[in-house]
């Protein structure tokens, strides 16, 4: 199995290597000839989410990515990934890709001083620790999404067809169990 890998800014080697822990291959994402590549998923990292959605537009890789998650790619979106997705941004900001039907609020919990831990149930998934750095959480669902982890009464994990989306950076952590179901997911619908 192959997961591409958004690789223009931020988290995105801590993916590749829990991917490469549980066996799986990976491919960066840095031109518009890396999306000709073969692949099974793709994650879009955490990191910061302003400059991602510039950088994906100024690249021109902005189509291909959304043409692959909207046909059906199976898409994990961490943090800024989450962001990225959002079809909303509160406060007004222009969405990105825009491809998951709900609205986020960014840098939520605060500057970096107020990144944090915590433990939560995650559906299908079960106990994990979440690690929220500058992160959004999610003000308000469309329909067809489903909930999969809250946090301190916010929306933190949700799931949208071939989508998931979280507001915590699993990569950061040594549980795997996120990236297990996320491939799995891949397995199903590849």
């Amino acid at each position: 199995m192959k997961i591409a890998v958004l690789a223009v800014q931020g988290a995105f080697a801590e993916h590749e290597k829990m991917l490469s822990d549980l066996g799986a291959d990976s491919i960066e994402i840095r031109k518009k000839s890396d999306l000709e590549q073969d692949f099974d998923g793709l994650i879009l990292p955490g990191g910061e989410s302003t400059v991602m959605g510039k950088l994906i537009r100024e690249l021109d890789i902005f189509e291909g990515l959304r043409g692959r998650i909207e046909n059906g790619m199976p898409t994990l979106g961490t943090c800024a990934g989450l962001i990225l997705m959002a079809e909303k941004i509160a406060g007004g900001e222009s969405p990105h890709l825009a491809t998951l039907p709900v609205t986020v609020k960014r840098n939520a919990y605060g500057r970096q001083l107020g990144s944090f831990t915590t433990k939560a149930d995650v559906s299908g998934i079960g106990r994990l620790q979440l690690t929220f750095i500058r992160a959004p959480y999610v003000e308000s669902v469309g329909k067809g999404v489903d909930v999969i982890a809250t946090a301190g009464g916010k929306i933190v994990g949700v799931k949208y067809k071939n989508q998931i989306g979280v507001a915590f950076h699993p990569e950061v952590t040594k549980n795997t169990a996120l990236h297990e179901y996320f491939l799995k997911m891949c397995l199903s619908i590849c």
